[in-house]
């Protein structure tokens, strides 16, 4: 099964164990969910959105970090931005 996933999807699977034995995120593994009702702005901002996505295409994530002149090896390993 894993031959079968293309290489960002076996990158989360290698990085999976990290997060999940990573005291740094066990504050947000352990907290409380959130289960305050969605406001209506927060339900028309949701649809507008979804309808959005059906009209365009998304913003790969690798861009958006390139745009922001950053590298995707600073986002993964939390370096400073030189």
């Amino acid at each position: 099964m894993l031959d079968q996933l293309n290489p960002s999807q076996s990158e989360a699977i290698i990085r999976l164990p990290e997060v999940m034995t990573d005291p740094e995120t066990a504050s947000m593994r352990n907290a409380r969910i959130d289960d305050e009702p969605a406001t209506e702005e927060e339900e028309r901002a949701v649809a507008a959105s979804k309808e959005w996505f059906q009209n365009n295409q998304g913003i790969p994530f690798e861009e958006v970090v390139a745009e922001c002149g950053l590298t995707m090896d600073q986002i993964r390993g939390g370096k400073d931005a030189a």
